[in-house]
């Protein structure tokens, strides 16, 4: 390897050195500013006289930590998750080994990252971290089990309060143990158990409310710490789960996310070895089906349907499973497409339950049918004691049934128990707690159970349940929608970009033989891309170090990209400038706003009268507590127009087939907007291509179009289709609904006329009344004390227009832009051609592809209803096709629904919004 010549100063040298492992110096981008881990080697003497007794290794530090043993991972050890043993010998016998050499991996960090004075913030460089005990000890588990029933027992006093007689019970049995139980007289300690376990042994009746316990780990595959952390999180709290499954054969934990499994088969293949031998014991679960719980908004429909492509394949290989349920219990809203993705992937069960964090109304239900855009429904269950990380405490189980909203209508509930977010999960204590409670009378009964025990008892009783129409949508966390910036540009660009390789793919595999389809690189890149769209990346409520990893995935799949050269087009300049391509003519002020809009065939103006659009707006946006998170509803007051002209408005191109004009604004004394407007030739709508240098602090930067049209609803662009909001703020659940998301376009219509606000990589939007908003920016400074500081580029475009979106080819213009022609090198002799058409503007081709298994000359091509009709639509194609089959979104074809080929194409009917997959055998 090639290297510069090396300098002969040692004090350079020396200090360079120095300063690459400094805790003071450039932290930013040395070692201690990375995620690291200290190994520490544990030699234990166990004495002779403990012979009997059970031997633990006592380790308590501030950071996770994993016990090695004979080179493979043991146990998890972290203090915030009540695991700070390690059990050497359950009864110390002579032939065991009395000596024993331990390594402890110790990470920089707790469950919870290693915040900078508070959870919610950035990683503190600075902070050290100390390992307080390092003991061996004999474990009194006579002791621990007399104090589990001390617990239980008082807080079922205090759960059932002074109106129950079982409290009573409860009291008058535990005052009585007191009076048994002589700490100093270990013989004493049976009776007073005996006393507990007879409390616990009264039965409930037959009617009881079922509470299926199920251990749970919820690990955030990167939020608060980096992906690499996320990997060690997985292996420390799933050795320790198998630890748990060893001793506690009924003992059941429920597992999501592929990509979490894949990194453990990869870094820890002897505990991945173990994994499947409880999988296949029942012990461990499987469930999901998806590559991460991913973002439940932002992520296009095609992606969407990867998740569970990649989630449902992988679980198939390496497990033999197929999961019947989405998992998905903290995301930040769930859109009106997932019933059909759940559908078409094989699932036909929900289980989430974010939606209790609502900050203004109250979720209905616990237990539901949910009804999506289609008409696809899904059995739905929200656990009701609003946790997925319950400790098995008698609150917990209490609350399945106080808080079930579905009383009377369903009669089984979940209790998700284990430490969770930062990874931990269950713990002997809470198994033991869980024991004590298994059928006593005044409480629900507990059952171990499974997530499809659950849906089958709620699905046999599910006579009474209520059924939910359209999204989800979370009163909260809305500021996801576009916190980090430059990750819902990469997300959307590499979206596009994977969609145009896979078509060329697919086409190059029909013209040449020869041609080898990139099957390993693709679904590398879909993976990276995937992992991007976790409910904690994608959204933007993640530590810095997340967001350079999450980037630099994108760079890898992002080649190269195209925005054209401006070219002339006819410009008139007198103050302000007018500018016309026969379509459209717009009359822009010195400060980038627009004074006209003007639809000329209709003779329609679309902005409001004495108003202007593309207006910019800043906002204080200071939430109450999760910064990167939330946007309340009080920043509305604070609306300051952006008013300061640096650069006027100047005219960069005229005549020809594109006109243009730029300005440049002072947002403050560290920020600026430039802008460049662009009219083409034959264009619908006017493009605003936009750069903004922000270093902002706790602001919001929004653009604002206040048009000339009256509609109580107005309509967004979501996964496979679109639907309504209203524009008005009636009730509480419509003024709850200030900040919205949405893909590429967002429409306002009346009869006969509407305009459309659209986008290439924002996902905020709010339309008020008559006025359209995008929002641009966000500058919160927790947990990424820099997020979305730099330089900003994005562009979105404005297109009023006659009749209806569907007849004004909205979609299809929202498409363009974000879908900018590739050219491809040919030869000079090469024919023009295409590949497909389809009869009807109402279906949308949205995805060809090679099929994911064996077939080698096979394509996937995915369509949808994107106009909320039903349609006869023919799909026309010059390639070689020798049978089509409808598909899942599984890619696994129906032998019941051939395709059929005539010489007209390939008909196929579709209802509103519908999803159509077909397998083209070449």
């Amino acid at each position: 390897m090639y290297h510069q010549p090396v300098l002969k100063n040692r004090r350079t040298l020396l200090e360079r050195a120095e300063k690459f492992i400094s805790d003071i110096y450039f932290t930013d981008c040395n070692l201690r500013g990375r995620w690291w881990t200290c190994w520490f080697k544990v030699n234990l003497k166990i004495p002779d006289s403990w012979r009997g007794k059970e031997v633990h290794l006592l380790w308590e530090s501030d950071g996770e930590s994993m016990v090695w043993r004979d080179e493979q991972p043991v146990q998890g050890l972290t203090k915030e998750g009540e695991k700070t043993s390690y059990i050497l010998s359950d009864c110390l016998k002579d032939e065991e080994p009395h000596s024993v050499t331990l390594y402890v991996e110790v990470a920089c960090n707790g469950l919870f990252g290693a915040g900078q004075g508070s959870m919610i913030a950035s990683p503190d460089s600075n902070r050290k971290f100390s390992v307080q005990k390092a003991e061996l000890v004999v474990f009194n588990r006579d002791v621990r089990e007399l104090l589990t029933d001390f617990e239980m027992l008082i807080d079922i006093v205090k759960e059932l309060g002074e109106g129950e007689q079982r409290g009573y019970q409860a009291l008058f049995t535990v005052n009585e143990m007191v009076n048994l139980c002589d700490p100093s007289d270990p013989s004493s300690f049976s009776k007073a158990h005996s006393l507990a376990h007879t409390f616990f042994s009264q039965r409930n009746g037959d009617s009881q409310h079922t509470a299926h316990a199920m251990g749970h780990c919820h690990i955030d595959s990167a939020w608060l710490w980096p992906y690499e952390e996320t990997i060690r999180k997985c292996g420390r709290s799933w050795v320790t789960v198998i630890r748990l499954m060893e001793k506690n054969p009924e003992f059941v934990f429920t597992c999501s996310q592929a990509q979490q499994f894949q990194w453990v088969k990869s870094w820890y293949p002897g505990l991945f070895s173990q994994i499947q031998h409880y999988v296949k014991k029942g012990q461990f679960i499987p469930v999901g089906g998806t590559w991460v719980e991913m973002d439940g908004n932002l992520p296009s429909g095609e992606s969407m349907v990867r998740q569970f492509l990649e989630g449902q394949r992988f679980f198939n290989r390496e497990f033999g499973i197929h999961c019947k349920e989405f998992w998905l219990p903290d995301t930040f809203g769930y859109s009106a497409q997932l019933p059909q993705i759940m559908q078409g992937s094989g699932i036909s069960n929900f289980l989430t339950q974010k939606l209790s964090w609502n900050l203004v109304n109250t979720f209905p239900h616990n237990t539901f049918f949910w009804e999506g855009l289609d008409g696809s429904k899904v059995l739905t269950h929200f656990p009701p004691g609003n946790s997925y990380e319950m400790k098995g405490k008698v609150e917990d189980v209490s609350l399945s049934v106080k808080n079930n909203k579905d009383k009377g209508r369903a009669n089984h509930s979940a209790v998700l128990f284990g430490f969770g977010d930062g990874g931990g999960g269950p713990t002997q204590l809470m198994l033991d707690r869980l024991n004590r409670v298994q059928d006593t009378d005044g409480l629900p009964k507990v059952q171990t159970s499974s997530p499809d025990k659950l849906f089958s008892h709620l699905q046999a009783d599910s006579d009474l349940l209520c059924t939910w129409t359209g999204e989800l949508f979370l009163e909260l966390h809305n500021g996801t929608y576009t916190t980090q910036a430059q990750i819902k540009r990469g997300n959307r660009q590499c979206e596009t970009l994977l969609h145009d390789i896979e078509i060329a793919s697919s086409l190059a595999l029909c013209q040449d033989r020869t041609f080898q389809y990139p099957v390993e690189k693709l679904q590398e890149l879909w993976r990276l891309l995937l992992l991007n769209q976790f409910h904690d990346v994608i959204p933007g409520s993640c530590i810095e170090m997340v967001v350079e990893d999450a980037l630099r995935y994108y760079e890898g799949t992002v080649l190269s990209s195209c925005p054209l050269k401006p070219q002339p087009y006819r410009c008139v300049a007198n103050g302000t400038v007018l500018m016309d391509n026969g379509m459209l003519q717009t009359v822009i002020n010195k400060d980038g706003t627009l004074a006209s809009l003007c639809l000329i065939n209709a003779n329609r103006e679309a902005i409001s009268d004495s108003c202007h659009g593309n207006q910019f707006l800043m906002f204080d946006d200071v939430p109450l507590y999760w910064d990167a998170w939330d946007v309340m509803d009080y920043h509305l007051q604070t609306r300051k127009p952006v008013l300061e002209v640096v650069q006027p408005l100047r005219v960069v191109s005229s005549g020809g087939l594109r006109g243009s004009v730029s300005f440049t604004l002072r947002i403050s004394d560290k920020s600026t907007i430039t802008q460049e407007i662009v009219m083409d030739a034959m264009s619908p709508y006017i493009k605003f291509n936009t750069e903004v240098k922000w270093a902002e602090s706790h602001k919001f930067l929004k653009v604002e179009f206040p048009v000339r049209v009256h509609s109580p609803n107005a309509t967004y662009e979501i996964q496979f289709g679109h639907l309504q909001r209203p524009t008005h703020r009636n009730t509480s659940w419509d003024w709850a609904r200030f900040e919205v998301w949405g893909h590429k376009w967002a429409d306002l219509s009346e009869h006969n006329f509407g305009v459309a606000l659209l986008n290439d990589c924002k996902y905020g939007y709010s339309v008020h009344k008559n006025t359209m908003t995008l929002s641009l920016l966000r500058a919160p400074k927790a947990p990424d004390v820099n997020a979305d500081m730099g330089t900003h580029h994005f562009t979105y475009a404005i297109m009023p227009h006659t009749g209806s979106f569907q007849d004004a080819s909205v979609i299809q213009c929202a498409y363009n832009l974000n879908f900018p022609l590739r050219s491809f090198q040919c030869t000079p002799d090469t024919e023009p051609w295409s590949a497909f058409s389809i009869s009807t503007a109402a279906v949308i081709l949205e995805t060809i592809k090679q099929v994911s298994h064996q077939m080698k000359r096979a394509l996937v091509v995915r369509l949808y209803e994107a106009h909320g009709s039903s349609v006869t639509a023919t799909l026309c194609t010059t390639l070689p096709v020798r049978e089509a089959w409808h598909c899942d979104l599984l890619e696994r074809h129906d032998a019941a629904r051939p395709a059929h080929i005539t010489s007209e194409g390939i008909t196929l009917n579709f209802s509103p919004f519908q999803i159509v997959s077909l397998l083209l055998i070449l």
